[in-house]
């Protein structure tokens, strides 16, 4: 198993450097990440940086909150694509979802979907804050929307990934999106779980220490 092939190798934190994201790439051209994922600032650095290779551009918008108007995500995510992003990962509203505005929800996620084509988009419900009837709703708005993956976490809530969710949010997505895991997959063994589960997609910084079998302190995403 190709765990590294499974990996967004990711820095999201706002004191992140020019410097550091050069070796994030670095790091994922060396140990054959499937993409780097990064703040939409740092996708044409990102895509330069990675000229050549095949590890793909992916950046996050409406990070890591969620509540920016519908208006403004489907810009940046436009905006990301044009600078070289392959795909998107967006917070989907969770204040709208936890007061029942479902359409709402639903029409966020399938008008981004549209306005980046092609490209992939996965859908991050930050399962932390979602009662179990809201993470089903999240993960069932994402499916019908038709975005390509279901996205567990950002990794800046209060927790990440865990088997019940992926589980639930597998059972949802069926052959119709896959699922990512994202925030808290620390160790090697954890990370084959959940490919064996099912999940095609790993979203964590720490994607080299996993590699190399060390245990990834608490407090790392």
């Amino acid at each position: 198993m190709n765990v590294a092939k499974y990996i967004d190798h990711t820095l999201l934190k706002a004191v992140a450097t020019t410097d550091e994201i050069k070796k994030l790439c670095s790091e994922a051209k060396e140990y054959g990440f499937y993409s780097v994922c990064v703040n939409s600032g740092n996708v044409e650095l990102s895509k330069k940086e990675l000229e050549g290779s095949d590890v793909k551009v992916c950046s996050v918008i409406g990070f890591p909150l969620g509540a920016m108007t519908k208006e403004s995500k489907i810009f940046e995510a436009k905006d990301a694509v044009a600078k070289g992003a392959e795909e998107i990962d967006m917070v989907l509203n969770i204040g709208l979802l936890k007061s029942g505005e479902n359409e709402k929800v639903y029409e966020e996620i399938k008008e981004i979907k549209e306005a980046i084509g092609d490209k992939v988009l996965k859908v991050i419900i930050e399962t932390c804050y979602l009662t179990e009837d809201e993470k089903r709703t999240a993960s069932e708005l994402t499916v019908k929307a038709k975005a390509d993956f279901i996205k567990t976490s950002t990794g800046f809530g209060n927790s990440g990934a865990n088997f019940e969710d992926v589980k639930l949010m597998l059972d949802i997505a069926g052959d119709k999106a896959f699922v990512k895991a994202a925030g808290g997959v620390r160790d090697f063994e954890t990370a084959k779980k959940y490919i064996e589960m099912g999940v095609m997609r790993l979203g964590t910084s720490s994607g080299i220490k996993i590699l190399n079998g060390e245990k990834v302190g608490e407090g790392e995403y």
